[in-house]
């Protein structure tokens, strides 16, 4: 069948005319009957004119060189996989025959053609151009190959799934293996053949991009005490095949029972499907393993024929096909040495809120593989590769409420985006605003350095469901947190089903810990079972570390006796500053200008807020109290609660300054000052909220502003209580609480501290 070709080394456009002509009529000559080898022969003239035309264009520039038609050196067996096995010694010495009579320091070689031992053209397949030049490498102990393509070089994970992908400066023969036997887009595995037997490295290099130096495939060299050296991280990168299939046979009569497997994949085999991945309970009761999901149908009819008796004596229990899977595998050589690496990968999968259906491990450890709901690779991929820190740990974020806490809340954030990305390798993205009536929302995250123009020229109608869906939804951010900024009661009744679905909830509204008993105690209980985070230091101490403090104490074993303090910072500036030279009513004004008082100031001196304060830790300490069993000392007069507006109270608040005087005085009189507290005794299982009065020398005695401080008398703190003081109101200060918790969160899900 060969047609007469050019001689080596020579080229002339007459001569490829000439090739195109005699082709061209073979082809007529063999339309529609036409076999394999006349196909294989036609598709490799492409190779064999461009070989000549590359190899004319380099002697025109002055550098001598030859062209080789592969044909007559490589030689391959064809296999039952509609591959090629190549025949190295064959072709090695059909190599040195042609070296003989071509000699030249270039050469231009045909990629993708050999021959069979029978001297007939056929082409070496899916990827064959990579395959020859490995093969030649190999053939003329090479000391590089470099595979020339249009990316960088691999990356650690697809970047199409995950923008943060880095390019890899290593891999190891093995990883890459792996790799392209999960699907990344590297070498087909049986490139990396002939360049391994003799330890050659292949380069991934990008032709439109030669600054960039690419990827090295090679072995890792070896240290002093004979161990693999690390080419880079432990997980080098991952991988996802979609479109596959689970089928899971299960049953009691597996076990130890001769020849199931093997019937199984026997079975299998005789429909020409092929297994990617499997999976064996070592009791042997079950097998499960994964299939392209375009043959799942015929693999299940096949094997409920072939164990049809066994299914209806009840040896065998089912046949299950669970559709819609993917696989995604982790890969790196270090795997195997490093002590901890699958329970990371688990724990960032679980913080994701994603469910692993199948695992697979083989003895390597090269590769950790685990099968889960397509609709989830990608989310699991980007948590994976952001948890081994080969990208930012990244949150999608929702404001809820962009008034004054949450609108300061934005602004910190926006002025740490920099330093947390570069320093702590941690990426916040504003993906939705909502307040009560307008939202925003961003595919890709807010701009942050204008947000408020943002949300007054982009927003539309409020609606808190498409927000958390939006903002929870989006494949690309496997973390969701919502932090609700309002005192809103309907909001706080969410935070029980957003959670359930693994979205975290980070918040300053006491209303869902100061609720109903029952409905806090079915939060707490959610939060306990799951890998979803309820985070709310910020309901107690603003920014100060109130709730971190009493966990603190109790975990570690300590008993919680008695806890009192000032709470609102309100009501601290009020009584700080009530010290005789002003009414009371004076003093309450004052802190109103000052921005000090909600705009009611009757919400403040109510002491609803510090009782709410006061039954979240009465809950935290272990207290099944509800909010009407903490009694409450109102600073509101009773004949003026039912003012119909804040100024017709404030205007009537003076006719009661007298008895607020005698208090004064009264305390003062005995060396002591006035304070309005909130109270946990834990002794008598009571929570209270009343004014007290102190010792000059109290540390309660020895605030100023409007300072918080709360002391905790517990077991080991007894004769000293110990004391959190500091700022406890005002938007920057809760802001920041708000934002600790966030990186804390951040932390939790795999973020370095």
């Amino acid at each position: 069948m060969c047609l007469p070709l050019l001689a080596c080394g020579s080229y002339s456009q007459g001569a490829v005319r000439c090739s195109i002509r005699r082709l061209c009529g073979s082809c007529r000559f063999a339309a529609g009957h036409a076999t394999e080898s006349f196909s294989d022969f036609v598709v490799g003239h492409g190779e064999l004119w461009s070989a000549q035309m590359l190899s004319y264009a380099i002697k025109k520039s002055g550098r001598p060189c030859s062209w080789m038609d592969t044909r007559d050196v490589l030689i391959v067996n064809p296999t039952s996989s509609n591959q090629v096995d190549p025949d190295y010694l064959e072709s090695e010495k059909r190599l040195e025959k042609w070296f003989a009579q071509c000699p030249a320091d270039t050469i231009i070689a045909t990629g993708f053609i050999a021959s069979t031992p029978q001297n007939i053209p056929t082409t070496l397949k899916r990827d064959g151009s990579d395959f020859s030049a490995a093969i030649l490498g190999a053939l003329v102990r090479a000391r590089q190959v470099t595979i020339w393509t249009d990316v960088n070089g691999v990356f650690s994970a697809d970047p199409r799934k995950v923008s943060e992908a880095v390019i890899l400066r290593t891999l190891s023969y093995q990883e890459a293996w792996e790799m392209s036997y999960f699907g990344a887009n590297v070498l087909h595995p049986r490139t990396i053949i002939p360049v391994m037997k003799h330890n050659i490295p292949i380069v991934i290099r990008n032709i439109f991009n030669l600054s960039a130096p690419g990827t090295m495939i090679c072995q890792p060299p070896v240290n002093e005490n004979g161990d693999k050296k690390s080419l880079e991280s432990v997980v080098k990168a991952f991988a996802t095949i979609d479109n596959l299939a689970l089928v899971n046979v299960e049953g009691s009569g597996m076990a130890g029972v001769p020849g199931t497997a093997s019937g199984i994949f026997g079975t299998v085999k005789d429909v020409g499907a092929n297994v990617i991945m499997i999976s064996q309970a070592s009791s042997e009761h079950s097998i499960c393993f994964a299939v392209p999901e375009k043959e799942v149908t015929a693999v299940s009819a096949a094997l409920q024929s072939r164990f049809r008796q066994a299914l209806d004596a009840g040896r065998l229990s089912r046949v299950e096909v669970i559709p819609d899977c993917s696989i995604l595998a982790a890969v790196g050589q270090r795997m195997a040495s490093t002590p901890g690496v699958s329970a990371t990968l688990f724990d960032a999968l679980a913080k994701a809120h994603i469910n692993v259906r199948a695992i697979a491990q083989g003895c390597s450890e090269y590769n950790i593989t685990v099968v889960l709901k397509q609709e989830d690779c990608v989310r699991a991929l980007r948590a994976v590769h952001s948890r081994f820190y080969l990208s930012k740990t990244t949150l999608a974020v929702g404001i809820i409420g962009p008034g004054l806490i949450g609108g300061t809340l934005l602004d910190q954030l926006r002025d740490q985006a920099a330093h947390l990305k570069e320093k702590f390798n941690i990426d916040l993205r504003v993906m939705g605003i909502t307040g009560l009536r307008t939202m925003v929302l961003s595919d890709i995250g807010i701009d942050l350095t204008r947000w408020r123009e943002f949300y007054k020229e982009k927003s539309e109608a409020a609606n808190l469901d498409k927000f958390a869906q939006h903002v929870h939804e989006n494949h690309f951010f496997p973390n969701t947190v919502l932090v609700d900024c309002t005192a809103d009661t309907n909001i706080a009744s969410r935070y029980y089903d957003w959670l359930r679905k693994g979205i975290h909830v980070i918040t300053p509204n006491k209303k869902a810990n100061s609720g109903p008993l029952d409905q806090y105690l079915k939060l707490r209980k959610l939060q306990r079972l799951s890998y979803t985070h309820y985070f709310y230091e910020a309901t107690v101490g603003a920014g100060l570390p109130i709730i971190s403090t009493l966990r603190g104490l109790l975990e570690t074993g300590d008993k919680i006796l008695h806890i009192e303090g000032i709470f609102s910072g309100t009501l601290s500036y009020i009584f700080n500053n009530f010290k005789g030279t002003r009414s009371f009513s004076e003093v309450v004004a004052e802190a109103k200008v000052a921005g000090y008082t909600e705009p009611d100031p009757r919400d403040d001196l109510s002491g609803t807020d510090v009782a709410r304060k006061v039954i979240i830790l009465a809950r935290e300490s272990g207290l099944k109290l509800e909010l009407s069993d903490i009694p409450v000392q109102s600073l509101v007069p009773e004949p003026l609660r039912a003012c119909s507006s804040a100024e017709e109270f404030m205007q009537k608040l003076p006719n009661f300054d007298e008895d607020r005087t005698k208090e004064l005085n009264d305390a003062e009189a005995a060396g002591e000052v006035v304070r309005y507290v909130g109270v946990v005794d834990m002794v008598n299982e009571k929570g209270m909220v009343e004014l007290r009065r102190y010792k000059r020398e109290h540390p309660f005695a020895q605030l100023s502003g409007s300072d918080n401080i709360i002391a905790f008398t517990t077991t080991r703190y007894n004769n000293q209580p110990l004391i959190v003081r500091g700022p406890g109101a005002g938007a920057e200060v809760t802001a920041g609480g708000v934002f600790s918790d966030i990186l804390r969160l951040a932390s939790y899900l795999g973020a370095p501290s």
